[in-house]
């Protein structure tokens, strides 16, 4: 919830106690005001305060409270699991159907297979084994077409 101008100066008139005890050093304390002046939120200024006796500023009392229950009781938080790049698996399967398509499909996994690496490097996904085996499927297509080329060309030009 975003913070008022009185929640900020209840949060200074604490850091300001906490200081007059002896409780913060001189540059923590003009730290702290400085971002208690700047803060938004009652968060940012339960975080200034936290640590000193006077207590924190009051939370607004719709925000729902942590139970008293020992965490063995609590239930247990399961990691979400992580998926599998869409662009490796479509990498892949061109990849794997290079053969059947004539190679028609070679530059659709090479393409597929770099961007699903760049993906894979920027959102911590799986799938990067295939994405790497579509481009080596990809690039073996290119290639051998690239060879075949080559060779058809050199042999007409031999028989010129």
């Amino acid at each position: 919830m975003r913070a008022s101008h009185a929640d900020r100066e209840r949060a200074v008139d604490v850091l300001k106690a906490g200081f007059a005890e002896g409780r913060l050093q001189q540059p923590e304390y003009e730290q702290r005001i400085a971002r208690a002046y700047k803060a938004q939120t009652h968060a940012e200024l339960q975080m200034l305060v936290a640590d000193l006796p006077m207590g924190p500023v009051p939370q607004a009392q719709f925000m729902p409270q942590r139970p008293m229950v020992p965490p063995a009781f609590l239930p247990m938080q399961m990691p979400m699991p992580v998926s599998t790049n869409g662009s490796a698996t479509g990498s892949l399967v061109c990849g794997i159907m290079t053969p059947v398509t004539w190679g028609l499909t070679a530059i659709p996994a090479v393409i597929l297979g770099h961007k699903a690496r760049a993906e894979i490097r920027r959102t911590g996904e799986r799938g990067d084994g295939q994405a790497v085996a579509g481009l080596i499927l990809g690039w073996l297509a290119i290639g051998g077409w690239a060879l075949f080329l080559l060779v058809f060309i050199l042999s007409a030009a031999v028989n010129l």
